[in-house]
C-alpha cells in the first residue's frame, strides 16, 4: 500500500517543463529540457540504459532501445521478454519504483537512466551528483507523454521508431473519438484503492483516457484523492471502474469484490444497472502508450453499440 500512495503522491508533484511535441517536431535541434528542469545535452548513442519505472521500460522496448537496457524496477514486466530476460539475467533488477537501489543503479555503469519522479527527486539528484546521466519525466496527459516518447527516440537513436509509436496512438484515439462521439457522456467513477478509497479526480492522464473513451469524471477535484463511501453514493456513477488485482499487481481483484459486497453501494447506478468494470492495473495506471489500448477497453466497456460492428 505504502508504494501504491508514493506512486499516486509523486505523480501529481509538479508540472512538465519543456518543449511541447510540436516543438520538437518543428524544430528538433531546440535546446531539450526533462521535467525537472534538467538541460538534455547528449552527443552519443547511449549503449547501457537503466529504466527505473515501468512505463520508461514500455516506451524504451517499444521504439527499439530495449537491447540496450540493462537494468530495470522489480515492477518492470512488459514487454513479456523483459520478464524472460529477467529470468536469464540478462536484465538486473535495482529496487522498487520509489525505493531505488542507487549502489545497484551505479553497479551497472550506465551511460543513461531514465528516471520518473515517483523515484524520488532525492533520488534523482543523489544519481546526478555521482555523475550519471538522468533523464527524468513525470507526464500529466498524452501530450506529455508523446513528448516523453519523442526525446527517448532522439536521445537513444530510435527517432523514426518514436515517431511511428506516436502516430499509431494519435491514429488509435482518433479512432475511438469518432467511435464515441455524439454518445451520452456516462458518469464514471476510476477507484485506485478501497481501504482507504482513492479514486482518480480531473487534471490526470486517466481522467483524460476517460473522457477520450465517451465519459466524464464523476469527482470535479483535481488528482487523485481519497473519498468516502458517502461521496461515491453522492456522485452516483452510472459506470465505476476498477483497478485489477491488488491495485498495482496481479493476484486477485480485491477491489471489485469490495465494491460488489459493500452493501452501502447497492444504491449507485453503476452496481444497480450491472456497471461496474475490471481494467488492468497496468494499462491504465502506467503513463505509456499503452494507455491507448486502455482507452479503448473502457470506451467499449461505455459504449459497447459503438463497437459492435
Amino acid at each position: 500500500m505504502k508504494k501504491l500512495f508514493t506512486l499516486i503522491i509523486f505523480l501529481v508533484l509538479l508540472s512538465c517543463i519543456g518543449c511541447s511535441q510540436t516543438e520538437l517536431e518543428k524544430n528538433p535541434k531546440s535546446v531539450l529540457l526533462d521535467d525537472t528542469g534538467y538541460v538534455i545535452n547528449i552527443t552519443y548513442i547511449p549503449k547501457r540504459i537503466v529504466s527505473l519505472s515501468p512505463s520508461n521500460t514500455e516506451i524504451l522496448f517499444a521504439i527499439g532501445a530495449g537491447d540496450r537496457v540493462v537494468g530495470v524496477t522489480d515492477y518492470c514486466n512488459y514487454p513479456p521478454k523483459v520478464l524472460k530476460m529477467k529470468e536469464t539475467g540478462r536484465l538486473k533488477s535495482v529496487g522498487g519504483y520509489s525505493t531505488v537501489n542507487i549502489e545497484r543503479v551505479v553497479g551497472l555503469d550506465p551511460d543513461l537512466v531514465v528516471a520518473s519522479y515517483g523515484n524520488g527527486l532525492e533520488t534523482i539528484e543523489t544519481m546526478r551528483n555521482l555523475g550519471l546521466t538522468v533523464v527524468a519525466f513525470n507526464p500529466k496527459n498524452l501530450s506529455d507523454i508523446k513528448r516523453e516518447i519523442l526525446i527517448l527516440g532522439k536521445i537513444t537513436g530510435n527517432s523514426k521508431n518514436a515517431s511511428k509509436l506516436v502516430e499509431m496512438i494519435d491514429k488509435r484515439i482518433s479512432k475511438i473519438e469518432k467511435k464515441v462521439s455524439g454518445k451520452k457522456k456516462l458518469k464514471v467513477c476510476h477507484i485506485i484503492w478501497h481501504d482507504p478509497i482513492w479514486v482518480t479526480g480531473k487534471q490526470t492522464f486517466i481522467n483524460e483516457i476517460i473522457e477520450i473513451s465517451g465519459g466524464v469524471n464523476a469527482f470535479n477535484f483535481n488528482g487523485w484523492r481519497i473519498v468516502s463511501i458517502e461521496d461515491i453514493i453522492a456522485a452516483n456513477p452510472d459506470v465505476i471502474l476498477v483497478n485489477s488485482g491488488t491495485g498495482m499487481v496481479g493476484g486477485k481483484n480485491l477491489i471489485y469484490d469490495w465494491v460488489m459486497n459493500e452493501t452501502r453501494l447497492k444504491v449507485v447506478n453503476a452496481i444497480k444497472f450491472g456497471r461496474v468494470y475490471v481494467i488492468d492495473a497496468d494499462l491504465i495506471s502506467r503513463p505509456s502508450y499503452r494507455l491507448v489500448l486502455a482507452a479503448e477497453e473502457i470506451a467499449k466497456f461505455l459504449h459497447p453499440e459503438a463497437f459492435s460492428s
